[in-house]
């Protein structure tokens, strides 16, 4: 029998999954992921998917989407997260089921022992609760609390991949990238702590289209200008205003090179052409004011 996610199961494991978010999510434990990206949407008959009520032992994040809210909302983090990859961030294993229904996440807070790793977003190393994960600015809240909380010779490496992933959010127009979806990752308390692997991007303004930024840049939420970008890195990162420039263009070419990739899924899936095009335009707005300008 196909493993079938009807809204009681989801409703059922997403509740007790550990993980917070509002998109729908479910925790699974299975050593095939590619079976796992399946199952979800059952296409898959008895590979031993198992669903857990406790984060114990689970390998995998499976996310979900509303379809009459957000529809194709998996395939379009899928493409985000493929934009982020080619700019050379660090990226958890990732696959969109074969329906475009589902995605699913390999763990990255895993050690490879089992064990979990440490994981503190934004929002807990700035004091703040869930419901105030909007509060601050990318200044403050992101690169300077990373400054105070890192702890590893890779530091000016990793506000470089920061401020990368801040400036590939403008120009992807996500207006979701609050202080929950950042984070740092350790293994000891007393040892490395590191920038987490990207999660949770998308183009949020395909379904917001009056959407703006989540934090503050410079007092605003209104999306950045390149000029203003640049300013930002150079005074966030210590990086020169070469590198600085080095950067968006290689998240310009990210975003170009996906949007290819976006294309042909689209002419091959027709309920996500409508969703991909609107996210071609907004991206090549994005990189228009935010990356080029």
């Amino acid at each position: 029998m196909a493993v079938r996610f009807t809204p009681y199961l989801i409703e059922k494991f997403a509740s007790a999954s550990g993980i917070s978010g509002v998109q729908p999510k479910v925790l699974v434990r299975d050593n095939d992921a590619f079976a796992v990206a399946n199952a979800v949407t059952g296409q898959v008959s008895n590979l031993g998917v198992r669903l857990s009520e406790s984060y114990r032992g689970a390998t995998h994040i499976v996310k979900f989407w509303n379809p009459e809210e957000f529809p194709q909302l998996a395939a379009n983090e899928f493409f985000c997260l493929e934009a982020a990859r080619r700019c050379g961030l660090d990226m958890p294993t990732y696959r969109l089921a074969e329906d475009g229904l589902a995605l699913v996440l390999d763990r990255f807070d895993l050690r490879t022992d089992g064990m979990h790793r440490g994981f503190e977003d934004f929002c807990v190393l700035n004091a703040r609760r869930t419901d105030e994960k909007y509060r601050g600015s990318y200044e403050t809240a992101i690169m300077k609390r990373f400054q105070q909380y890192a702890n590893s010779p890779h530091v000016f490496e990793d506000l470089k991949k920061l401020f990368t992933l801040i400036a590939l959010n403008c120009a992807l127009r996500n207006g979701d990238a609050h202080l929950k979806n950042f984070a740092i990752l350790y293994d000891d308390v007393r040892g490395e702590a590191r920038l987490a692997p990207v999660y949770d991007l998308t183009t949020t303004t395909v379904y917001l289209p009056q959407d703006g930024m989540a934090l503050t840049m410079d007092g605003s939420t209104l999306w950045p200008s390149a000029k203003k970008l640049r300013e930002f890195g150079v005074a966030r990162t210590s990086a020169s205003a070469s590198q600085v420039g080095q950067i968006l263009e290689r998240i310009a070419d990210a975003m170009t090179q996906t949007a290819r990739q976006l294309r042909a899924y689209s002419a091959d899936h027709p309920r996500f052409a409508p969703i991909g095009k609107r996210m071609i335009e907004e991206w090549e707005a994005g990189a228009r004011h935010s990356l080029l300008g």
